[in-house]
């Protein structure tokens, strides 16, 4: 396994060590062992990022200088692209990235997407004029302009960091926002070769910060509570989701929430290829560490025991495949973290404690070495009121539940504390769709489309979150919308 080089910090236009040369170590999730070392911020550190931000937001041109934020972003992402391979070494190693994901959503889809991200940057419409209308015994002129939200604390997951990360930072840094990124402790060089790509870019010092330590509370709190900062961007779990909104109340601070889901796949009993569907149901993809994942799969009674046979050739078929750390075609590796793979054991046990029967899968493997691995596993004849039907286990689990007609799937898809994503499989289009509009979810896809892209706002209902990310909703999440009334003269 590779060793990669110690991340540093960038702030204020400088890349630095932590105050004092700290550091810490980084585990690879394949082996267990370090992989490279990152510096450690202290508080010290977060406030000189924050004093940077703020600096830049209030007395410098770049709020307003729109040619030159895109020709500092336009060379940002010239260098992301240069450096793929590098970065596609960082989600491995340290992110437990396997070979068959890396070369998609978790590299060459952000970089695609940063791209597209420009594009849509140079559609933005930054005023309307909405005419002039007689009021209060005056004729008033109006006009509507945006303008750049401020200060942006960006605090990123592990999952998925570069997706993330270009979900975020780019939007902001495009519409003149300055923006502080707080990487997730466990994924913290591939968010240092950002900074580091950053300073090549030549971006004007505290404009784009990026912040990384072993504490995953200290510097995120910081962020939250600091006046000086205006805006946090969290994707992550929804109880850290909550204690945001709770710290951020007393400077009112503006939030965009991506949170966790349990989404609901739903396949009717009149789906044209139900073999083949069923059978790509298993949670594999990056371990299952993926928020918008459908996690239930929900299948009509009347084919349901056929969905289980398919269900135990499919996942015995790719037992031999995953956890591969060369092999293309993988999709599966490891967990994040030793904590991680505690946790998804754990409700593995909560499953088969609630009677669900353990189809596959279910333990760790002995043939992967100190990995943090969990086998994909599938519990079936589960009841959508148990704890591992109701709750997010961001591992490689999948429930299966019956249920008996469209009205019961829609109640069953529903009953979640969770809205972010699902699916819906029909021989019929038009009946697809029309489950899929009762569905109470930001996003679904229907009879293989997908509703997840640069183009389409992607943000959640319920406990799934606050806001959009993304789409042209993903650039008005850092701006702030001024009406202007120009009295006319009779």
């Amino acid at each position: 396994m590779a060793s990669l080089s110690e991340g540093k910090l960038y702030i204020n236009g400088e890349l630095r060590g932590a105050a004092g040369g700290a550091t810490y170590d980084v585990l690879g999730p394949w082996t267990g062992e370090v992989v490279g070392q990152a510096a450690d911020a202290s508080a010290a550190d977060m406030d000189a990022a924050i004093v940077a931000a703020r600096n830049a937001f209030d007395n410098t041109d770049w709020p307003s200088n729109g040619k030159l934020r895109r020709q500092v972003m336009t060379k940002f992402y010239e260098l992301l692209a240069q450096n793929r391979e590098r970065i596609a070494e960082l989600v491995r190693v340290e992110g437990g990235g396997a070979l068959g994901g890396t070369y998609g959503p978790l590299v060459d889809f952000p970089i695609k997407y940063f791209a597209k991200l420009l594009e849509m940057y140079d559609s933005l419409e930054w005023e309307k004029d909405l005419g002039k209308a007689e009021a209060w015994g005056g004729v008033t002129s109006r006009m509507v302009v945006k303008e750049p939200a401020g200060v942006v604390g960006a605090i990123t997951p592990w999952n998925v960091p570069v997706y993330i990360a270009v979900g975020k930072v780019v939007p902001a840094l495009l519409v003149g926002c300055t923006v502080i990124l707080k990487a997730a402790p466990e994924t913290p060089l591939v968010n240092a070769i950002l900074g580091e790509l950053a300073f090549q870019a030549g971006f004007p010092p505290g404009v784009f910060n990026v912040v990384t330590a072993k504490d995953p509370v200290t510097a995120g709190e910081m962020l939250v509570t600091d006046s000086r900062v205006d805006l946090i961007s969290f994707t992550g779990s929804t109880g850290v989701g909550k204690r945001i909104m709770e710290k951020g109340a007393p400077t009112l601070k503006r939030l965009f929430l991506e949170l966790g889901g349990k989404s609901a796949s739903i396949v009717m009993d009149d789906v044209p290829n139900f073999a083949q569907l069923i059978g790509a149901q298993i949670v594999c993809f990056h371990a299952g560490q993926g928020c918008a994942y459908p996690t239930r799969l929900l299948v009509q009674r009347s084919r349901y025991d056929e969905a289980v046979a398919i269900l135990e050739q499919a996942y015995a078929a790719y037992a031999p495949v995953w956890g591969q750390f060369d092999e293309i075609t993988n999709i599966m590796g490891p967990l994040i973290s030793k904590r991680q793979q505690e946790r998804v054991m754990g409700y593995i046990e909560i499953g088969k404690n609630e009677g669900a029967r353990l189809l596959a899968g279910g333990h760790v493997p002995a043939d992967k070495g100190n990995g943090y691995f969990v086998e994909p596993t599938c519990f079936v004849d589960v009841k959508n009121s148990m704890r591992i039907a109701q709750e997010e286990i961001f591992g490689p689990v999948l429930v299966v539940i019956p249920f008996e007609d469209e009205d019961d799937a829609v109640r069953i898809a529903n009953d979640s504390v969770y809205g972010l994503s699902g699916s819906v499989y029909s021989g019929s289009d038009a009946r697809a769709v029309k489950i899929a509009r009762r569905i109470r979810t930001g996003t679904v896809n229907v009879n293989g489309g997908l509703s997840i892209n640069v183009d389409l706002p992607f943000g959640g209902y319920k406990q799934s979150g606050v806001g959009k990310e993304w789409g042209i909703e993903g650039f008005d999440e850092y701006l702030e919308s001024k009406a202007i009334g120009v009295g006319v003269a009779a």
